[in-house]
């Protein structure tokens, strides 16, 4: 199992460093080309508005997305000097989270986490998890990720839920496009031997470069032609399909670990 005298192309951002390690421990070359930053939104009406009825106790479930946005929801309260009552109004509500990152942050406030999705952690998961709790006529505080997650919002209204949601940060391409740009090129051209996509926003984002060059179709070829593409898990593979890409490598527990030894491993068989 290895990565020897292969180039990895690397699109995550906040934990590159970690996931660069990975293939290099494997005998790979990293190439780390980040396609996205996340940009706190500034505070606004709807931020103060969602802070003040989480620390009213008006929430009876609070679902975080992702551990960003629950770090991102503390850091507001605390701004605006209402962590402890933030805090003490999520102890008093039910908590889901919809991975291990936002249970992470919860803990270490000493909130507990009532309802964790399973794997492998995407809007599917959260909704059958909440499927035992009667929502009808509950208000359900829902913190959404980069962007708004519609599904989710959407799957719990259906269930008699009102919500209210917020998003406090949001993913933008990187503000130098021009490592982006080279990427989309050196993939072209046959040199890159694998992509790793870690969140759906890399791939749009990969995408959305490729057709500012006009090079869309392009691309598309060279990921399903020459170069192996690995995803993370089921969300990022739906995005790749959305731009008629099919994956080669996808792990059976969606993380970054396994997901490094399942692209060895694919590597190993196909040479042999």
């Amino acid at each position: 199992m290895s990565l020897k005298g292969k180039r990895v192309a690397l699109l995550e951002a906040r934990m590159s460093a970690e996931l660069s390690a990975m293939v290099e421990r494997q005998g790979g070359t990293a190439y780390s080309v980040p396609a996205v930053r996340e940009t706190p939104v500034e505070s606004s009406a709807d931020t103060a508005a969602f802070v003040d009825a989480l620390c009213a106790k008006r929430f009876d479930v609070v679902v975080f997305m992702t551990g960003v946005g629950a770090s991102a929801l503390l850091k507001e309260a605390e701004k605006r000097g209402q962590l402890d009552a933030a805090l003490a109004a999520l102890r008093s509500a039910m908590t889901v989270c919809r991975g291990p990152k936002p249970v992470s942050v919860l803990r270490r406030q000493d909130v507990q986490v009532n309802i964790t999705a399973a794997e492998p952690h995407t809007t599917v998961e959260v909704l059958q998890a909440l499927e035992a709790v009667d929502l009808l006529g509950k208000t359900v505080g829902l913190v959404h990720y980069g962007e708004r997650n519609d599904a989710a919002a959407e799957g719990l209204r259906t269930r008699g839920a009102t919500t209210s949601e917020i998003c406090l940060y949001e993913w933008r391409l990187p503000e130098d496009i021009a490592p982006l740009t080279r990427l989309v090129g050196e993939i072209i051209d046959g040199g890159i031997d694998a992509v790793a996509v870690t969140s759906q926003i890399q791939i749009r984002h990969l995408f959305q470069i490729a057709d500012r060059l006009g090079r869309k179709d392009a691309l598309a070829d060279a990921l399903n032609r020459r170069t192996v593409v690995a995803a993370v898990g089921p969300v990022c593979a739906t995005a790749l399909r959305s731009f008629g890409v099919i994956p080669h490598v996808q792990p059976s527990h969606p993380k970054m670990g396994p997901m490094m030894i399942a692209l060895a491993d694919y590597f190993d068989l196909t040479a042999r």
